[in-house]
Order: structure tokens, then sequence, then C-alpha cells
């Protein structure tokens, strides 16, 4: 059919992608649309739709190599043989041995005879491909706005000129969809938990004035391996009330079903804190789902209280600190005062291979180097104060011995923090005797001779000391956990922190021990019978009754009294074999929780209070924050989306990538 009287029509209803390699063209009331590539011509009727347009472009031989050989260079098709790129599938099945639910991408690669490239049978499922797309934003974080920006659009175009683009609504609806999926997945592991769960919240902020509340489940699941997933990220008003954030909490933790299943709690040091975990506790406490009567609940970050007083040391020397700056700074104004500074430190006799720098007034540890950098130059310091008139900064010699002082300080809490950082997931029993020898230290910095360094000491050692309060018996029972150590570390540090009443606080701990272990020796399911108990499958301290027994079973009771008179017989528990046996060997390879793994079977019970304490959050924060002033700062334009959908991808991205890396 002659098509040289046709006439091309252009129509912004022609939307579809596909007429980016078809003209439509009119001839009588007859409209055919022709392959811009083999100039075949198939029905242009709006009634016909594109499909038949886009199988025609899967077989157009001529559109499949069109453009594909410029893309090949000299050196490569100098190779024996060419890459043929065929049968491109997407498995949507997912294997069970994948780490992560994404598309596999199988390539089957043939050996062509005429060096040429050809693109074979390409299936496009635009669902899933727009399910990768929405997978790719919220796993590396891009702005969802990326789907609509013209660079976007054109490299889509040009790799898979059949994907049809999507809207940033688009897009968002994928994500939330995304993170439904997810979630379910998240739900069945946590109902799956051999243990319990230990809460973490953290403030993130946001662009402008807004703050997002994170929480955290930390647990050590059936492997053995401590997890941390993100539950929820909450927006925070600041009309919102102590009362109002702890019912929001509260709501989160049914909805995840795991109000029961919580063991601790951790969150930063202040009074906000002191209230939220009190009401939560006390809610929890009411329904009887806390172990010891909430002794271990209330849990306060390690790291950050470590923060606030180096942040409050830092504060009371800021004049000193910002006079050490400015030195600095007048040395590195020009060469020639760098070559003078330079020149007295040969005259001196400094053989440092430090050099001064200033230091990021956000990252505390950054301050510590500088000053420890600084103490090394000191006489050269006092000597271009002496010896030129245009440095107007000086320090006296008292101002020097403290911030000696004040120095020395700040690098036990470096040494400290890095212990804490070393590993991703750290376990609770790494934290006892470094504590301890803070602790130690803050009552001996008490007792300087200097009024303006003991004054520092005394407030740092008493905001310490509220923390010490709250979390020792905790810091305590992880540390009896760890069979290098047992009891022996608290018997070692105890006397020398408490004196004289020291008999009486390692009591306190084993006491707590004991308690600890008996509410879980009373409902585990795992312990042996000649432990004198008809063992009850449990969620909480109490047991619940399973599946068939009476909830008026008038025997309960009796398993407690079994229990406690079998010890008085002389069965032997899993604590007191495990606190009798010999420590186990100190080496640095030492993994604590492979020990529980391997010796799960000889203390089942004690395995199961281990797999409970050990998972408890000590510190929540990463090693990447671990000196930052600033906290956590969520992406900007993540933050200018709505506050479900930003839930969405900050879980969703947690969970794909603890997915992957696992």
């Amino acid at each position: 059919m002659d098509m040289s009287d046709g006439v091309i029509v252009k129509s912004s209803r022609l939307k579809s992608v596909v007429w980016n390699d078809f003209d439509r063209i009119k001839k009588g009331d007859t409209y055919h649309a022709i392959c811009r590539h083999c100039k075949k011509k198939l029905s242009g009727s709006s009634t016909s739709g594109t499909s038949h347009l886009r199988n025609h472009l899967i077989r157009c031989q001529r559109r499949a190599s069109h453009g594909m050989a410029q893309y090949i260079t000299t050196r490569e098709k100098r190779k024996e043989g060419a890459l043929a790129v065929a049968n491109f599938s997407l498995d949507q099945d997912q294997k069970k041995d994948d780490a992560l639910n994404l598309v596999n991408i199988k390539y089957e690669h043939e050996q062509l005879k005429d060096d040429s490239v050809a693109a074979g049978n390409s299936n496009l499922d635009q669902r899933r491909s727009q399910l990768d797309l929405a997978r790719m934003i919220i796993l590396h974080g891009y702005p969802l706005s990326m789907v609509e920006r013209v660079g976007f659009k054109m490299f889509v175009k040009n790799l898979q000129p059949m994907f049809e683009l999507v809207t940033l609504n688009m897009v968002e609806a994928d994500c939330i969809e995304i993170y439904d999926k997810e979630k379910q997945k998240m739900t069945e592991i946590l109902d799956r938990l051999p243990g319990k769960i230990s809460l973490s919240a953290d403030v993130w902020t946001a662009v402008g004035v807004s703050e997002y509340l994170c929480l955290t489940a930390n647990y050590i699941d059936e492997s053995w391996q401590l997890r941390r997933r993100i539950l929820n990220f909450i927006m925070m008003d600041h009309s919102h009330t102590e009362d109002m954030l702890s019912e929001a909490i509260m709501t989160c933790l049914m909805d995840w079903d795991i109000d029961r299943k919580l063991f601790s709690m951790t969150m930063d040091c202040c009074s906000t804190s002191d209230n939220i975990a009190i009401r939560i506790g006390e809610r929890l406490s009411q329904n009887r789902f806390l172990y010891c009567n909430g002794q271990l609940f209330d849990i306060r970050c390690a790291i950050n209280v470590i923060h606030v007083i180096v942040q409050d040391a830092l504060g009371a020397v800021s004049e000193m600190v910002n006079k050490i700056r400015e030195s600095i700074r007048y040395i590195k104004s020009s060469r020639a005062v760098q070559a003078k500074f330079n020149e007295m430190a040969k005259e001196v006799g400094i053989q440092s291979q430090k050099c001064l720098f200033l230091d990021n007034p956000l990252q505390w540890n950054s301050t510590y180097s500088m000053l420890e950098v600084s103490l090394e130059f000191r006489d050269v310091f006092t000597l271009l104060q002496e010896n030129d008139s245009a440095n107007r900064i000086c320090l006296s010699d008292v101002e020097w011995e403290r911030a000696t002082a004040i120095t020395s300080y700040l690098k036990l809490f470096v040494e400290v923090t890095n212990v804490f950082t070393r590993s991703k997931y750290p376990t609770a029993n790494i934290y006892f005797p470094e504590l301890c020898d803070i602790k130690l230290q803050l009552i001996e910095w008490c007792k300087n001779s200097d009024e303006f360094i003991s004054s520092i000491a005394s407030r740092m050692r008493s905001k310490f000391d509220e923390y010490w309060g709250k979390c020792s018996l905790g810091l305590a029972v992880a540390a009896m956990l760890d069979p290098r150590f047992k009891m022996k570390l608290v018997e070692y540090y105890y006397p020398q922190i408490y004196g004289s009443t020291s008999p009486g606080r390692i009591d306190e701990v084993f006491e707590g021990v004991k308690a600890l272990y008996n509410e879980h020796s009373i409902c585990s399911p795992l312990a042996s019978h000649d432990q004198g108990l008809a063992w009850q499958v449990g969620s909480g301290p109490l047991c619940l009754p399973g599946p068939g027994k009476d909830s008026r079973d008038r025997l309960m009771g009796f398993d407690k009294f079994l229990h406690e008179t079998s010890q008085s017989e002389g069965v032997k528990s899993d604590l007191d074999k495990y606190l009798e046996e010999p420590l186990f060997p100190r080496n640095v390879d030492f993994n604590i929780l492979n020990w529980w793994k391997v010796h799960t079977p000889r203390y089942p019970v004690l395995s199961m209070m281990a797999r409970n304490v050990l998972g408890i959050p000590m510190s929540k924060v990463p090693l990447e924050l671990a000196f930052n002033n600033r906290g956590r700062v969520l992406d900007r334009d993540w933050s200018l989306l709505s506050p479900a959908t930003v839930q969405s991808l900050v879980c969703s991205q947690d969970w794909i990538q603890n997915e992957l890396e696992s």
C-alpha cells in the first residue's frame, strides 16, 4: 500500500513509549503505525492498542541491532568471538537460600560466528522493573524525585525504551508496598525468636525543626547472632508530652505484638528518658511481663553518658581550648610564623613527628587529638609568646597544667569509646570492666589538688554515678555470663569501688543473678527434669498456661515449690555448675555467643538467660557517630516526605540492607 500521500499525525494523547519507535500516519480514514527501523506497517488505530506494536519491537531485528555496534570498542571486537545477550529473563521466584529478595538476572552467553552483538528475546516485566527501581531507591537512599528528572528519563529511555516511566507518586506507592511486604517478613522473624527483645530509642533530626523517634529491636536469634532491626520511625511533635510519647511507643510494641517479649529498653541520659522509661516499665510490670520486677528494664546508653560528661568537661575549659585554637590558627596564618615555630621546636629539642592542626568542634575526639599534640609543643608555644610581639594569645602555666589534666581525662574516654565501637554489634559483657575503670578514675580525679579540676571531676562523677545507679546491676550480670570472668570480675572491682561495703554489694549482684536465673528456670522449656521442675512453655517470667492447660491450674505454684525444695536437696542447677567450673582461658579470638551456642545443651536454662542479657544494647551508638556532637540526621530529600513514607523508607532500607549483609 502506497503511503506517500499519508500524513504523519502527532498527538499529545500518544503517551506510550512505543511511539518513540513508530510514526503514526493517517491515510484517508485509516491510521497506520510505521516502524522507524524496518518500515513495516501495522495498525495504528486507537482501538488496536499498543500490544502488537510492543511485540513487533521485540522481534524487529533491525531495531535489536541498531545502535549497539557503536558501543563495542575496537579492542573488544578483536577478541575471539563476541558476547550474545540472549534470553534475558527475570526470575521472579525467590530461592530459599537467597539473602535478598531481589530479581535474579540470568545471562546466557553464546558464541556468534560473525563477531556481532545481538540482543535476543528481551521480555520486559513492567511491574517487576518498577519494584526493582523502588528497591534501588530504598537501598541506596536516593531521592524519590529522581524518577522525574530529565537525566534519569533519558538514561531509561536509551537503556530500555519499552519501560514506561513512573511518576513520583507511583514510586512512592511502590516503596510503601515493599515496606508492607518486608514488614510481614520482619513480623514472622520476631514471632519465631527463641528469646526476648531489647528495645533502643534514638532521636533523629530532620530538615527544619522536625524530629523522629527511631525504635530498634535488639535480639540474639536462633543461630546465636546478635541482630538489630529498626521497627518504627515516628515523627515527634514538640507538643507531645512524655505521656503521649510513652503511649506511642507502647502502641508500636503492641502493633508488633512484642510487648510481652520486651526485656529491656535503652535510651539516652536525660530527664525525658527517665519519665518515658518509668511509664513504659510500670505498664509492662502491671501485666507481669518483666523479669525481676523490671530491675534490668531501664538501661542508659554507655556512649551517651561518656558524651555527656565529656561535653561538661570541655564546656568548663572552653576558654582555654579556644586560646589553644587561636594560637594554632596564628601559627598557621603565615609561612614565616610556621617556620619560626619550627626553628624554636628544634632549639627546645622536640623530636615529635606530629604536626599542629585545628580540631573539628563537632567531633570531640578531634579536640582531644588537638590538645594532645599541642601539649607536646607546650614549651615552643611559651617561647613564641616571649619572642613574638604579634602573638597576643597567651596561656599561663596554670592553664597549661589544667589542659594537661583535661587531656588525660579525654584520653581515657576515647580509649573506652573505641573499645565499645570495635564491633558492629557489641555484646553486653564487654562494658563492665571499662566502666568500672572510669568510675575508679573519677574517684581519683576528684582528689586533684587544683580545686578547678576537682570541681570538674566532681560534676562528671555525679553524672556518671546517676548512670551507674541505673545500670550497674545489668552490667555486672552481663559480665558474670562471660565464662572468662564469671563472678570474679565483680569480686575484683567492687572492693576497689565500694571499699568496706563491697561484700554487701557483691551479694546484691549475686542475689540478682539468682533471681533472674530462677525466673528463667520456671518458664524454660529447655531445662532437664533432674532439676526438679515440671516445665511449662511460657512467654514471660510468670508462664501463661499452654494449650489445653486450665488457667486455674492449682499446681502452678507447686512447680515453684518443687524447684526450691529440689535445690535444698542438693540438685545442682545450671548456675551452680557454671560458677563452680574453672574460668575459660582469656584470648583475643574469644566469641562469647559461639561459646554459649556450643554450651546450650549443658546449660539449657542459663543459656536462655545469657541470650536475653547479652542482647541488651548497653550502647546504641554506631562507630561513625561515637564522637559526634550532632547526633543522627535524616537525609534532606527524605525529610520533605510525609511521615508515613519516611517510616516506610527508613525501615525498609534497614531490613533490606541487613538481609543483604546476612
